[in-house]
Formats: C-alpha cells, sequence, structure tokens
C-alpha cells in the first residue's frame, strides 16, 4: 500500500518542481494532496490555499523556502507525518530539530529523484 503524500508549496505553474511532484506522484499511484498560494488543480489532485487538516498524511514533501517554512511548522507538526522531504532549496535546521523534537523523520533529498529510482 503507497502512503500519503502532501506537497506544500504547490504550484499551478506546470514548470514547477512542486507541479511536477504531484504529476508523478500521481503517476505513481500515490495518493497525494496539497497546499499552495492559490487554490487550482493539477491531475485531479486539488491545491488548497489553506492549512486543512489531512489525514493519515505519511510523507510531507517540501517546496518553500527555510523562511517561509515558519509559519507551517505548526501545522506540519500537527499532521504527525511519519517524515518531512525537504527539496533541494528547501534546506532548515532549526525545523529539523523541531520535527526530531516531535518523533519525525527529517529528509534531505529530492522527491523527484526519489521517484525516479524507486527510493521513494
Amino acid at each position: 500500500m503507497k502512503k500519503n503524500t502532501l506537497v506544500i508549496g504547490a504550484s499551478l505553474n506546470p514548470t514547477r518542481y512542486s507541479n511536477i511532484a504531484i504529476k508523478r506522484l500521481i503517476g505513481r499511484e500515490i495518493k497525494t494532496s496539497a497546499v499552495g498560494l492559490r487554490k487550482g488543480k493539477v491531475l485531479g489532485v486539488v491545491i488548497e490555499a489553506e492549512k486543512i487538516k489531512f489525514n493519515d498524511i505519511d510523507t510531507v514533501t517540501l517546496y518553500l523556502n527555510s523562511e517561509r517554512q515558519k509559519e507551517y511548522y505548526d501545522y506540519i507538526i500537527s499532521l504527525k507525518p511519519q517524515r518531512v522531504i525537504f527539496n533541494p532549496g528547501t534546506e532548515n535546521t532549526a525545523f529539523y530539530e523541531l520535527l526530531k523534537e516531535n518523533g519525525i523523520k527529517s529528509e534531505i533529498a529530492c522527491t523527484l529523484v526519489l521517484l525516479s529510482t524507486n527510493q521513494y
């Protein structure tokens, strides 16, 4: 069974990595949810513009820089994911520590590479 993933920093722009990640997650039949600045849809995945309380999120994959992540700390921790993937450009030592304190694994990796190498 494939685990649920939440993409934070999701974009409607097809050239953005978050948009590509949504498409590849769906292509791998991974249940995907998304939160971004603008509401919309990518391959049937609704991008919410608000911090929705999703259930059973296994993985959060981040596409926000460290400064923009601050407003999401409590939200992400409240979802109780198993792991948070910090994609290139999202590295954040302070958030790694908060996640660790809350029993959440942080992974510095690229979601697209993990998917393409069957390591997701």
